[in-house]
């Protein structure tokens, strides 16, 4: 008896890891597609995982699923880690129902989560699904509620990181919304809430499914990708990467590192970077690799909104989270996208105890009609909100132009700033010295015989009197003014010296961020 009830065991394991079967497998493979647990394999360190809840079957006796084969209901959940790590996964099984929704899929998912709340773990849910399983109705629904009920729950207390590796469509695309990163797979993978049939019928608008909700359009137009990856192989090395920065929880200090590179490290390349023309562009990505350890710098929303840059970097082996703007687009003006998504990113940094390194050089908000009537004052003050409400060490670095209120929402003193540099081609000043100029010696000009000469020299005297950073730095608004070759060192010094910062603030249930 005992080896009879062995080997049946051993037999439902097998079709349990069998899946859908091997044409299915076959086919989710031809697609260019990981199976579930294929995927599990390649994201957690090798023999680490721990599965939970194999033997769940479907449970809609009316449609006669409980009869039909359906190995782990068509999500494979557990744990296991990553560089060592604990974490929490899902792994949905596009090859056992389309990957659907049901009843007991909802509730393995929301038990993993449980988990991973309760352990302080972060959760990964790597997704590819057909969408709700409509046999079991509105308990599909309900299941889909449960998760999103948890993802709040779990929203700032663990990281919580969606991989989207086929479909997802309809209400399922909300729970990876409520997620911090989301990462998609150029090619297999797509979001929408309606398909090209819905948009077509509705708005007689023919649309394809890569074109509506495919991985770039999601990166690079709605912004609803943090990453985009290749192939599933890269979608998880994404994840593996980015844990690497990450705290396992609120409480938690974030992982860091030794370092080869030395704190001190002055890069004369630094000191010629910015033009002398305020009007020439450069690539801020040059100064953040050569101020960050070894160059190592994960950007997060990479083609959104380019003209602001936000991502994960280590300066003296400790993660920061670093926000710059970007000269090289739009002048590296605060738009509307690049409000949000530097809001959102500052908003994550102070839930998960990551300092905020800002690089400064802002000539102001994008004016124009699109973007007044579209909110900019509105979504400008989510950067304001976001840098205020935040408690982790801030450190900021003003390069050259600091404008206006943009100054101000990229982290200025007055917004909380803990330490404050500016380099010597810094100009803080309510607006550039072209326009200032034109106002504050608009006698001088008008009167002058040569306009144009007279208004080029009083445009200098303007910089010179007014924009120059040392007129900050003698109001105290800037703690120093230094080379730009030593910009790494006062960086490293600062939030060494900045670590065991404590800020309390009022106590209330939360503040109401302009959403």
């Amino acid at each position: 008896m005992p080896g009879d009830r062995l080997e049946d065991l051993r037999r439902r394991r097998e079709r349990i890891l069998a899946m859908g079967g091997p044409e299915r497998v076959r086919r989710q493979h031809e697609s260019g597609k990981l199976t579930a647990r294929e995927r599990l394999d390649v994201l957690l360190d090798p023999g680490s995982f721990v599965e939970l809840d194999p033997f769940v079957t479907p449970r809609a006796r009316e449609f006669g699923l409980d009869r039909v084969e359906a190995p782990a209901d068509g999500v494979v959940t557990g744990w296991g880690t990553i560089d060592g790590r604990p974490v929490h996964v899902f792994s949905q099984d596009f090859t056992v129902l389309g990957g659907s929704l049901g009843e007991a899929h909802a509730e393995k998912i929301c038990k993993v989560m449980d988990l991973a709340l309760r352990t302080g773990t972060p959760l990964i849910g790597l997704n590819d699904s057909g969408g709700a399983r409509i046999q079991e109705g509105v308990m599909s629904l309900g299941g889909y509620a449960e998760i999103f009920w948890r993802n709040t729950q779990a929203s700032g207390v663990i990281p919580q990181i969606s991989a989207i590796m086929g479909p997802c469509a309809g209400g399922a695309v909300y729970s990876p919304a409520i997620t911090d990163f989301v990462v998609m797979v150029r090619g297999t993978s797509y979001m929408f809430v309606t398909g090209p049939q819905v948009v077509k019928a509705v708005t007689r608008e023919d649309v394809s499914f890569e074109a509506l909700g495919g991985a770039d359009v999601h990166a690079a137009r709605s912004g609803v990708a943090h990453f985009v990856a290749d192939d599933d192989e890269a979608c998880l090395a994404v994840i593996r990467r980015l844990l690497s920065f990450l705290p396992s929880n609120n409480l938690d200090e974030p992982p860091r590192r030794p370092s080869t590179d030395d704190p001190a490290r002055a890069d004369p390349e630094l000191d010629a970077l910015v033009p002398d023309d305020p009007a020439r562009p450069y690539d801020m990505h040059e100064v953040i690799r050569r101020v960050v350890d070894d160059g190592d710098f994960l950007e997060v929303h990479a083609q959104f909104a380019g003209n602001l840059l936000c991502g994960f970097a280590r300066l003296a082996g400790r993660p920061v989270g670093v926000v710059a703007q970007q000269p090289a687009v739009l002048a590296g003006v605060l738009d509307i996208d690049a409000s949000v998504k530097g809001a959102r990113f500052v908003r994550f940094c102070d839930a998960f105890n990551l300092p905020l390194v800002t690089f400064v050089d802002v000539p102001g908000f994008l004016p124009g009609v699109a973007q007044e009537h579209g909110g900019i004052i509105r979504h400008g003050a989510k950067m304001l909100f976001a840098y205020s409400a935040a408690t982790v060490p801030k450190v900021t670095i003003v390069l050259r132009k600091a404008y206006g209120g943009a100054y101000l929402a990229m982290c200025a003193r007055d917004l909380g700033a803990d330490r404050v540099y500016a380099w010597p081609t810094a100009e803080i000043a309510v607006m550039g010295a072209e326009g200032a100029a034109e106002i504050v010696f608009r006698k001088e000009i008008s009167e002058a015989p040569d306009r144009e000469a007279k208004r080029s020299e009083m445009i200098e005297k303007y910089r010179d009197v007014f924009a120059n950073p040392y007129v900050a730095a003698g109001r105290r608004l800037v703690d120093d003014i230094i080379e730009p070759a030593e910009t790494r060192r006062y960086i490293a010094q600062s939030l060494e010296y900045l670590h065991t910062k404590r800020e309390l603030r009022p106590g209330k249930k939360h503040g109401l961020i302009p959403l």
